[in-house]
């Protein structure tokens, strides 16, 4: 087996590829809430790059670990409730004007 197969295996990764942003790859702690929904799943594969990299950035800008937990939770909650974008989030700054 190849091993980066293995390695998805192993982590628990494995099922469905889900793309990430603009800037930002998906965490591995909001892809497993993604995938518990498959609202909010078909949501994120639906929205742009640039809008998964707002709620992705959104997730990791978190400082301590229940912020990330909840912020986790409302990104599945928000893409099943037909939001595209975080609530009240001015927007990644890791990501050039330009919208890249």
């Amino acid at each position: 087996m190849h091993p980066g197969l293995i390695a998805r295996y192993r982590d628990g990764m494995a099922g469905p590829r889900l793309p990430g942003g603009a800037v930002h790859a998906l965490p591995r702690d909001l892809r497993a809430e993604l995938i518990t929904s498959t609202v909010a799943l078909d949501a994120w594969k639906d929205i742009t790059q640039l809008a998964r990299n707002e709620f992705i950035c959104w997730v990791e800008d978190a400082k301590q670990a229940a912020t990330r937990e909840r912020r986790i939770r409302r990104t599945r909650e928000e893409l099943e409730d037909g939001m595209r974008r975080p609530c009240c989030w001015p927007g990644c700054t890791h990501r050039e004007r330009t919208g890249r």
